[in-house]
């Protein structure tokens, strides 16, 4: 009994990781992405009115790089939590024909819009600021790009730096995303914070 109870018991603490959903799109879905009608301007007036950041994720059917993210990364209640609380999130298919309308008016769909911001890969996490001026287009107005895969603490520090607009000060402080992901590193490996 103890053995099927301790089996019974695993199983359910893996639930967090095996209950990824993946949508009609091939794509994984999280509580705290958006469904949107990909009106950038829209989705920017909509975020900066909950008091959140805009961000974009570019992802594509079968990418073992957004699958690690989804599974590894994204299921950390400490990266999840940040997320909900601090982003809007919109997400984006490399491969997609909805459309998107950018922030310079030109509407494309998604494979188009991939090719005009030089979008190459998946997963892409845009960042944007919570202005942006006419006529300017998403990838011009970036705050930040991470692209690919990264760990837990990459990511956490990513998404906190600019939830903390940490790119406005660097000239001043001297700490590029770079430094301040290192300073992190020697915060966490000499325990001062996890």
């Amino acid at each position: 009994m103890k053995t099927w109870f301790g089996a019974a018991l695993a199983v359910l603490m893996a639930l967090p990781v095996a209950a990824q959903q993946m949508g009609d799109d091939g794509l994984y879905k999280n509580p705290w992405m958006r469904d949107t009608f990909k009106d950038l301007r829209e989705d920017l007036d909509e975020a900066n009115a909950e008091g959140k950041r805009l961000v974009l994720f570019f992802e594509q059917r079968g990418c073992i790089y957004c699958k690690k993210m989804h599974e590894e990364v994204f299921t950390d209640p400490e990266v999840s939590e940040f997320i909900a609380e601090n982003y809007f999130v919109v997400q984006l298919n490399l491969h997609g024909s909805t459309e998107v309308t950018d922030f310079d008016g030109e509407v494309l769909q998604e494979r188009e819009m991939a090719r005009k911001w030089r979008v190459l890969f998946t997963p892409t996490i845009v960042f944007l600021p919570e202005d942006v001026p006419e006529g300017m287009t998403a990838m011009d107005a970036q705050v930040a790009v991470m692209p690919g895969a990264f760990s837990k603490g990459t990511s956490l520090d990513m998404f906190t730096w600019v939830a903390e607009k940490r790119y406005e000060i660097q000239d001043e402080t001297g700490e590029d995303f770079q430094r301040y992901h290192a300073r992190r590193i020697q915060e966490r490996d000499n325990g001062k914070f996890d």
